[in-house]
């Protein structure tokens, strides 16, 4: 509208618009769980990093989260050949990182490089390995970039979408104070925040030519405590909140309704899964349970999951089918069948590996009483719910269920780590709808294979059986075929209960109104997923 009276009126709008421009700057404030586990763009593995490259990274291909289209970046094209094996990048030319170095495709051909060598292990590297063999990226004069892969990729253009470029010298070793995104991180304290400053050579401009992004700085203060996030957002400390608990806005919308937004089902579901780490420091006689096909899916069937959509929730949620949201219109298994609440039939199925009631205690054939415990992080009123939910579930069929909340970094620790935990339950950030967004977590040699991450191989035979469907998938270009593998996975996945899936989540933001651009939507991250056009108000 500037842009068509600027045509019309000249020095009328000239005038108009100065108020509009002096929106522009400020600190755009909101919180993450922890601390990043790593300021290397190449090593994400956790939601609060996930953010920061967001937010940093200056990426070559983009998925624009509102028309969940691709739309170019640092390359202002791209064609993939060879039936998907090969991609060539036209880069755009005068850009600079964040410390005044230019940007050339020698940056390109490192970054991919480092982001494929196996000592690194990259989980973001693993949605490109499609098939043995090396990765090979050249240089095609000083701005342009060809990636040659051992076999096709399907999808492979959106998976860029996740890959931050990195100075030559820094590939592989960088963080994200050296950058080509709209923001730098310029300081952190431990506990408390990570400040992002403006890339004073940011290589966006607005259509009215001026320089992006809008915002001086965002802050992004360390929090786990949900209640005193809405405290701080309704006192004005705080700008905009991605995922509000259900009752956090129910309370908000009540009090105001135009800053708490319910944009409908999302990708995003609640999943539990149980340690099968063969290392781990477990008792054996677990470690049998929780390898058992038939006593996690007794479990599953324990679960009356609409309790869990319609008290946990508060009806902001469905219960889950799958691995997908059916709101994953494309990719959904339509053949799927809801697990229902069967806790007679989870009976008669652990009666099959020995176990039995004794009294009301549910044991196994050794004796031992089926007692287990189940992390989650502290202050997620929504999971602790469930949590409550579950244990009187559980009891049902005579297992005593211990719920036991943690600081986020325990969790971190023990999943990643020292492996000391039974079962956990986690939501998985989707950041894509496509499946080769998953190979990080379906692939068994993949660090967020929960249940068992980083098999050197395959453990038992579905897991292999889902590594090569995973491949399959990722190596073909027809579409329809892709969803006919895909399917196959969704149906192990359905069948084994590596995962319970539990529920799916609507999305539910706050948005203040001292925000100015802001437009929320389903997929992460929901209000600053257009973080350059982004403006406060100065009141």
């Amino acid at each position: 509208m500037i842009r068509l009276a600027h045509a019309i009126y000249g020095l009328l709008v000239f005038l108009l618009a100065l108020p509009l421009w002096s929106q522009s700057g400020g600190e755009l404030h909101f919180t993450i769980k922890s601390d990043p586990k790593t300021t290397n763009p190449l090593l994400v593995e956790d939601d609060s990093s996930e953010i920061v490259r967001y937010l940093t990274g200056g990426v070559l291909i983009r998925v624009n989260r509102k028309t969940q289209e691709n739309q170019p970046e640092l390359a202002t094209s791209w064609k993939v050949t060879e039936n998907g094996r090969r991609i060539t990048f036209k880069l755009r030319q005068g850009i600079q990182f964040s410390d005044g170095s230019p940007f050339t495709s020698d940056d390109v051909v490192a970054t991919i490089t480092a982001l494929m060598d196996p000592k690194l292990h990259s989980s973001t590297g693993d949605a490109f390995r499609a098939g043995s063999g090396k990765v090979l990226a050249q240089t095609q004069g000083k701005y342009a970039a060809t990636v040659l892969f051992p076999q096709p990729i399907a999808g492979l253009e959106r998976l860029f979408d996740q890959v931050a470029i990195s100075p030559a010298r820094m590939a592989g070793k960088a963080d994200a104070s050296t950058v080509l995104g709209p923001f730098m991180v310029t300081e952190q304290k431990a506990g408390e925040y990570v400040l992002l400053r403006r890339n004073p050579h940011y290589w966006k401009k607005d259509s009215a030519g001026h320089a992006l992004p809008y915002l001086d700085a965002v802050r992004l203060y360390i929090m786990q405590n949900r209640d005193t996030e809405l405290l701080r957002f309704r006192r004005g400390d705080i700008d905009v909140i991605n995922n509000l608990s259900p009752d956090l806005y129910e309370q908000l919308h009540a009090q105001d309704a135009s800053a708490a937004r319910d944009l409908g089902p999302s990708a995003e579901s609640e999943e539990l899964w149980f340690n099968q780490v063969a290392r781990s420091p477990l008792p054996e006689y677990k470690k049998a349970w929780f390898r058992s096909e038939n006593f996690r899916r007794a479990i599953s069937m324990s679960i009356n999951r609409a309790d869990l959509a319609r008290v946990a929730f508060r009806g902001h949620a469905t219960p889950s089918v799958g691995l997908l949201s059916p709101a994953n219109k494309f990719w959904f298994d339509q053949s799927l069948k809801p697990q229902g609440y069967d806790p007679k039939g989870a009976l008669e199925l652990l009666q099959q590996d020995g176990f039995h009631k004794d009294g009301e205690v549910l044991k196994d054939k050794a004796g031992n009483a089926v007692v287990f415990s189940l992390i989650t992080n502290s202050g997620n009123k929504p999971r602790e719910r469930m949590g409550s939910l579950m244990q009187q579930d559980l009891a049902q069929i005579g297992i005593k269920l211990n719920f036991v909340p943690l600081d986020f970094p325990s969790i971190i620790e023990r999943i990643t780590r020292t492996f000391d935990y039974e079962a956990c339950m986690l939501g998985l950030t989707n950041v894509d709808l496509d499946p080769d967004g998953q190979m990080n977590v379906w692939l068994s040699s993949s660090d967020l294979h929960q249940w068992n991450p980083a098999q050197k191989t395959p453990e038992t035979p579905w897991e292999k059986n889902i590594d090569k469907l995973m491949h399959a998938q990722a190596s073909t270009l027809d579409r329809n075929k892709r969803r006919a593998e895909f399917d196959k996975v969704q149906e192990i996945v359905a069948a084994e209960n590596p995962m319970l899936y539990l529920v799916d989540k609507n999305a539910l933001v706050a948005v203040s109104s001292r925000v100015k651009g802001a437009d929320p939507v389903v997929l992460t991250p929901q209000t600053f997923w257009n973080v350059e056009y982004l403006s406060l108000n100065r009141n």
